[in-house]
């Protein structure tokens, strides 16, 4: 009887693990989604604003490290590299943040200790997404260097052939940002939310996507707006703007995708 019951209870295991979809279903979003997020967002930062700002203000200084060394090495070329490719980077620095408003949404007051701890778990499958965007970073640098065929080296610049290097060279960087954007807009959430591979986590935020055009570009555009903000600002914007995009994000998150299916991670407590 007791390896029978044994046995059973490793059967019922294996088929409520099997029960997991591959794909996290996802919801409708209307067009007007975004600016929920981002107001919601907003409201994080205010009631968590010393972690909030300890927070930008990390980011802050990574991104002016990592600025300097692209001048320091490579002058206005790598810059303009890294100003591209931040498009990239910019999922991971949010990372540690979700934390923050997931502990808001369950009622608690979240606290760097607690923060960092929270976000242990899933750091094994971030550091593997992190991977992921290293090679795509990796291919788009390759790409964006053979754009450079395009560019007149010899005689008089003319402006047709100007405008087909600036065109080649924006649609290149297009696919890739489009890429790494739909791949890691709802999955970095899933993944320091729930114990999910990062496949599944990466397919679903692609899905999402995909049954959301019009409201995820204009997510896209808002995005690259505030991007833009930060730049201009020499970086000191981002002081403000890393977290809010990622506490928005989290809202995001939580209204596209259905993630009943899969557990909670242990540092929290019950809650979607």
């Amino acid at each position: 009887m007791i390896f029978g019951s044994g046995l059973g209870h490793y059967v019922l295991s294996m088929t409520a693990e099997q029960a997991k979809p591959f794909v996290a279903p996802c919801h409708d979003l209307d067009i007007r989604a975004p600016f929920r997020w981002l107001k919601s967002g907003w409201q994080d930062f205010r009631a968590a604003l010393g972690l909030s700002l300890a927070w930008g203000v990390f980011c802050w200084l990574i991104s002016t490290l990592v600025t300097a060394l692209a001048w320091k090495t490579g002058g206005a070329i790598l810059l303009l590299s890294f100003f591209s490719g931040f498009v990239f980077v910019a999922p991971l620095l949010a990372f540690g943040m979700y934390s923050v408003s997931r502990q808001l949404c369950l009622g608690n007051k979240p606290g760097l200790l607690q923060t960092l701890r929270a976000a242990r778990r899933p750091f094994t499958n971030s550091l593997v997404f992190a991977l992921v965007l290293l090679v795509i970073f990796l291919l788009w640098a390759r790409a964006g260097t053979m754009v450079h065929i395009f560019f007149p080296s010899t005689g008089e610049v003319k402006l047709e052939d100007l405008f087909l290097y600036l065109g080649v060279g924006s649609a290149v960087g297009a696919v890739f940002a489009s890429i790494c954007f739909m791949a890691s807009v709802f999955s970095l959430p899933f993944i320091a939310n729930r114990d999910v591979d990062v496949i599944t986590a990466v397919v679903s935020s692609v899905n999402a996507v995909l049954r959301n055009r019009k409201t995820m570009f204009l997510w896209a555009v808002l995005v690259a707006f505030f991007t833009a903000v930060g730049f201009v600002t020499a970086l000191v914007g981002f002081i403000v703007i890393i977290p809010l995009l990622g506490y928005a994000t989290w809202h995001g998150y939580r209204e596209a995708l259905d993630v009943t299916g899969w557990d909670v991670l242990p540092q929290s407590q019950q809650g979607h």
